[in-house]
């Protein structure tokens, strides 16, 4: 590498850096929850360590530090984590760790093995690494539609188009580069000035969002102050008094209900219905607003002796699930319980033969 391009790599690469760890110092400082805490400082720092560890020359300006290579090598796996919580609202434990503890030791591992060896890994960890970008874009595009909040909308683009894309093409052009052995596709490889560019811009992308954190945004949902125009008042009230009533009606009952349909049926735009459950109803996306009012009706008919004789999978269905899954998860995420715990404490009082049934 020219003394030239050395400095470019050096000063692309060390944006990257900085701007990784200003948006980790903003996290840790906003008032997020422990999980979205811990999954972003460990994102956030894997990121600097892959960017150093990529630059040569930042690499070797900071003397070839081993926990920047130790860091470095969890990367596909701690993005994979951060999305899972900020999107899909899971928990940082030791089953959500494993594939960055997994990808850790094996790229620590594979320092130490002879080159056969040392290749056989190096294409298992890059596959691995793929399939967990490819999750989690599946992830943020699975809850793009019911996702309330355009800023949390805007995000997930970015982390779609920008993180998960650029973490695919990088795993693709490193095996097109080991079949073809052509120089040329290196160009765009993170250690490169261009895969670097590509990463400072992702870095640019992120801190434009992350440093205005919001814990409405990546926190617990809450409810917004009254307005100060009283038009724009009266107009929400009365919207969420139809949308209230075709609620009563039933409307959550309908399987694959959409919040596209749902505004259909109350004749407004989609994106006004959005502003309104989120906004004076506190939910952060369509399907914790259904489930508001179907884990209600669940635990009604659940505590219901009549019902004791329904299976759980029925009243799922009957509630608008399409499979036992989701309403196992919602129902233990909203009580703390399973259906069938919930069940057998309600009708704990009631009769033997009852308690039998559950």
């Amino acid at each position: 590498m020219s003394d030239s391009a050395a400095i470019v790599s050096a000063f692309v690469h060390g944006i990257a850096v900085g701007l990784t760890l200003v948006v980790m110092v903003a996290v840790l400082r906003g008032g997020l929850s422990r999980d979205v805490k811990i999954a972003s400082t460990l994102f956030s720092l894997s990121v600097a360590a892959w960017a150093i560890n990529e630059s040569w020359p930042l690499w070797r300006a900071l003397d070839a530090p081993w926990p920047v290579l130790v860091l470095a090598c969890a990367v596909a796996g701690l993005f994979w984590l951060f999305v899972l919580v900020v999107f899909a609202d899971m928990r940082v434990t030791a089953g959500t760790l494993a594939p960055a503890a997994v990808l850790l030791v094996t790229g620590l591992v594979m320092q130490a093995l002879p080159r056969p060896a040392q290749d056989w890994l190096w294409w298992t960890r890059n596959a691995v690494s793929a399939l967990l970008a490819i999750h989690a874009g599946g992830v943020i595009v699975r809850g793009w539609a019911g996702d309330l909040m355009e800023a949390r909308r805007r995000f997930r683009a970015i982390l779609l188009v920008l993180a998960c894309v650029f973490v695919v093409v990088e795993v693709g052009v490193g095996y097109t580069f080991r079949l073809t052995q052509d120089p040329a596709w290196l160009s765009v490889v993170v250690g490169r000035t261009y895969g670097g560019l590509m990463l400072t811009a992702l870095a640019l992308s992120l801190a434009s969002l992350m440093l205005r954190v919001d814990p409405a945004v990546f926190g617990a949902p809450r409810r917004a102050e009254t307005g100060p125009d009283p038009r724009a008042e009266a107009a929400d009230r009365e919207a969420l008094q139809r949308l209230h009533g075709l609620m009563t009606a039933g409307a959550w009952r309908r399987e694959g209900l959409t919040i596209g349909a749902l505004a259909e049926d109350l004749g407004m735009a989609e994106h006004q219905l959005r502003r309104l459950i989120n906004r004076r109803l506190g939910h952060r996306n369509f399907a914790d607003f259904l489930n508001a009012h179907r884990i209600e009706a669940a635990k009604r008919r659940l505590a219901d002796p009549g019902d004791a004789r329904t299976t759980v999978a029925a009243i799922a269905f009957d509630l608008g699930y399409g499979s036992l899954g989701p309403f196992n998860r919602a129902f233990r995420a909203a009580t703390g319980a399973t259906p069938t715990e919930w069940r057998r404490q309600a009708l704990a009082d009631g009769s033997p033969e009852l308690k039998e049934a559950v």
